[in-house]
């Protein structure tokens, strides 16, 4: 999967938001931490989503690859 992010650098830390996530924010001390903080990001937010809808009996589950 890719997922566009918009990174910038703010009082000496790197900043990271993902606006397809709403709430999906996170920050690193150098670009390379914030990579990969904002994939473990990324995850959480998808599992808590994924978690937190209960389905309508009438609906179906797919997967989509994008």
């Amino acid at each position: 999967m890719k997922i566009k992010a918009f990174i910038w650098q703010e009082d000496g830390v790197w900043c990271g938001s993902i606006p397809a996530l709403p709430g999906c924010h996170t920050w690193g001390k150098t670009k390379e931490e914030l990579m990969e903080m904002l994939k473990d990001a990324v995850r959480g937010w998808l599992e808590v989503a994924s978690q937190s809808h209960e389905p309508n009996p009438e609906s179906e589950v797919v997967e989509l690859s994008v």
